[in-house]
C-alpha cells in the first residue's frame, strides 16, 4: 500500500522569519506519522527550515535544481548544494517552470536524473493546458510527459498531476476526472518500469487541493497524496488537508 504523501510548494512565498514561524507551528500540530509530509519553501529559507526540521520526520524540498553539478549558470543550483544545506527532495518541471521559464520534458529528465544522483527525492511534475484539455489531448500529452522517466530511480521518484488549468485558478479537477488522469499515467509508468514498480510510485494530484476538496481527491484509489500551492501557506489549512490524508489512510 502506498503512503500518502502531502508536499506544500510555497512558490515564492515566505522568508527566513516567515519560514521559521511556520514550520514552528507545523512541528506543534505534531504531523501524523500515517503521512509524509513535505514542505518547499524558496530558496532562500532552505538552510533555516533544515535547522528547524532536524530530528523531524518531515521531509525539506527545493523549488528546482539545476542538472549540472557546477559551472557557469549564473543563478542556479546543484543537487549538491541542496544535499549540503540539508534538503532531501527537489520538484522539478512543475508548470510555472515549464510555462514561464522555458522547462522542457528533457531539460526536467535531466534536472530529476542528476538530482537523483546526488541522492535527493523527486517530484517529477506532469500535466496539460486548458487548451489541451479541451482539445482531448490530455492523455497525448501526459503519455509524451512520461516519457523517458523509465531512466530513473522510481524508489526515489513521485510524480505529480498537476492540470495547469486548474492552478491557482479556483478550479479543480472533479475527483472523477483526478482519477481517470492518474490511473492513466499509472499505466504510463507500468510502460516505462513495470507493473510491480509502477504499483510503488506514489501519482500526487495538484491543482486547487484544498481542506474542503482533500478527502474526496484522496479517497480515489491511484490519487496517493497532492502537492499543495496556495493552501500549503497556511498552517491550519496545510494541517487540515494532512488530517485528510490520514483519514482516508484510515479508510475512514
Amino acid at each position: 500500500m502506498r503512503k500518502f504523501l502531502i508536499a506544500g510548494n510555497w512558490k515564492m512565498h515566505k522568508g527566513v522569519s516567515e519560514t521559521s514561524a511556520f514550520i514552528e507551528s507545523l512541528l506543534a500540530t505534531d504531523p501524523t506519522p500515517a503521512v509524509d509530509v513535505v514542505v518547499s519553501p524558496p530558496f532562500t529559507s532552505l538552510p533555516t527550515a533544515a535547522m528547524l526540521l532536524t530530528g523531524s520526520e518531515i521531509g525539506l524540498a527545493a523549488q528546482n535544481v539545476h542538472w549540472e553539478s557546477s559551472g557557469a549558470f549564473t543563478g542556479e543550483l546543484s543537487s549538491e548544494m541542496l544535499v549540503e544545506i540539508g534538503a532531501s527532495w527537489v520538484i522539478v518541471g512543475h508548470s510555472e517552470r515549464r510555462t514561464l521559464f522555458g522547462e522542457t520534458d528533457r531539460t526536467a529528465r535531466d534536472r530529476a536524473r542528476a538530482a537523483q544522483q546526488a541522492g535527493l527525492k523527486v517530484i517529477y511534475c506532469i500535466g496539460e493546458t486548458l487548451e489541451e484539455r479541451e482539445s482531448e489531448r490530455t492523455f497525448e500529452v501526459l503519455e509524451s510527459q512520461t516519457d523517458g522517466l523509465g531512466a530513473l530511480e522510481s524508489a526515489e521518484l513521485v510524480v505529480a498531476y498537476e492540470p495547469v488549468w486548474a492552478i491557482g485558478t479556483g478550479r479543480t479537477a472533479s475527483p472523477e476526472q483526478a482519477q481517470e488522469a492518474h490511473a492513466f499515467v499509472r499505466g504510463c509508468l507500468e510502460r516505462a518500469f513495470s507493473t510491480e514498480r509502477a504499483e510503488s510510485i506514489r501519482i500526487l494530484y495538484g491543482g486547487s487541493l484544498k481542506p474542503t476538496n482533500a478527502h474526496e481527491l484522496l479517497s480515489k484509489p491511484d490519487v496517493d497524496g497532492g502537492l499543495i500551492g496556495g493552501a500549503s501557506l497556511d498552517v491550519d489549512s496545510f494541517s487540515a488537508i494532512i488530517r485528510a490524508a490520514a483519514e482516508c489512510a484510515a479508510g475512514e
